[in-house]
């Protein structure tokens, strides 16, 4: 996405809603039944071996203080007291203190990252929407064409239309502004309103090309038509957003479990049956759209939610922030088995 006019959004953003916007998390409460692991469960894990175990393993000790987990916890201790794992060290690390558990079902694997605009404080040329705080007092907030006939006194800044539309479905994303400075936003509050996808509303009325409801296709025919043609079909998501701006301080952006995201390691799911901090496998592959990487095998951590991501078996992948990760998470859309990685209860010698 920007300094960028690359706004790659996952297909399942417009379609499911990703990861817009954070939620506070919570505890997992959903009833699960994992499939028993066997005796060879790591051999037998697809993709295990070729995964860059170093690196899973220098992300798990960056950010597993935040589980609640007292057997996690313990092992996040123990990873802290290592440093420098070489690829076999790391793996078998993992094989260890974790024992991974199939869950029931296949589901969906989507991605989302941190967008980089250009940014204007002033009303200008082509930034004519405004980047809104949340008003004062409580909502609740009427619908997203309500608001955009708000005035406009207070804004935070001015983008793109149909960049803003794409900032809001993400979460977060970094503004550039002419004058050099570069502020991080992030969503602080939305409407309450549940999220509404748009591809398949553009599909139906024959605005995309047959068979093309790509994240860039849909970028393209926004930017093209903007003005009340883009606005019409934006307005079909109800839901809006409201952010902060910060200071870019060079950093990852900050999930709902509190901690900065690892690009490729971070997942955000249904809080309803996973808890901040757990250690999963995603399985992931026959993806639905053009261009696609064929599958995607590593260990991840819960560290975010989103407002559509809903269910046991469902997760979107972090892939970091800028275009490159924008082009790629707007191409994954695949089917998701998912392991639990449990933590090996452990208890004191006698």
């Amino acid at each position: 996405m920007s300094p960028r006019r690359l706004a790659a959004l996952a297909m399942a953003l417009f379609v499911a809603g990703c990861a817009t916007p954070k939620s506070s998390p919570g505890p997992a409460t959903g009833p699960l039944s994992p499939i028993p692991a066997p005796s060879d469960a790591w051999s037998a894990l697809p993709g295990w071996r070729d995964d860059d175990h170093a690196a899973a393993f220098a992300a798990f000790a960056s950010v597993c203080g935040i589980s609640v987990n007292p057997d996690l916890a313990r092992v996040c201790r123990e990873a802290r007291t290592r440093s420098g794992l070489d690829e076999a060290q790391a793996r078998a690390f993992f094989e260890a203190n974790f024992r991974p558990e199939l869950l029931p079902d296949v589901g969906t694997l989507t991605a989302y990252f941190a967008p980089e605009y250009q940014a204007s404080q002033f009303p200008q040329g082509d930034f004519t929407a405004p980047l809104r705080q949340k008003p004062a007092g409580a909502g609740p907030f009427p619908d997203r064409a309500t608001i955009e006939a708000w005035p406009t006194a207070g804004a935070l800044a001015w983008l793109r239309p149909e960049e803003l539309f794409l900032l809001q479905v993400q979460g977060s994303g970094v503004l550039d502004f002419p004058d050099g400075r570069r502020m991080k936003a992030a969503v602080t509050a939305t409407n309450g309103l549940p999220f509404t996808g748009i591809a398949r509303p553009m599909q139906a009325q024959g605005l995309l090309a047959p068979g093309d409801t790509s994240a860039e296709a849909i970028r393209v025919w926004l930017e093209a038509h903007r003005g009340p043609a883009a606005d019409a079909i934006m307005r079909l998501n109800p839901r809006y957003a409201f952010f902060r701006l910060s200071p870019d301080d060079g950093n990852p952006p900050v999930g709902a479990g509190g901690v900065p995201l690892p690009a490729g390691r971070a997942a955000a799911v249904d809080p309803a049956f996973h808890a901040m901090g757990d250690l999963m496998w995603i399985d992931a592959d026959q993806p639905a759209l053009a261009g696609a990487r064929p599958k995607y095998q590593r260990v991840v951590m819960a560290l975010d939610v989103g407002g559509a991501i809903k269910g046991a078996v469902r997760a979107d992948l972090f892939l970091g922030q800028g275009p490159g990760a924008g082009l790629e998470a707007g191409r994954v859309r695949h089917n998701l088995r998912l392991y639990r990685l449990v933590p090996l209860a452990w208890t004191s010698p006698p």
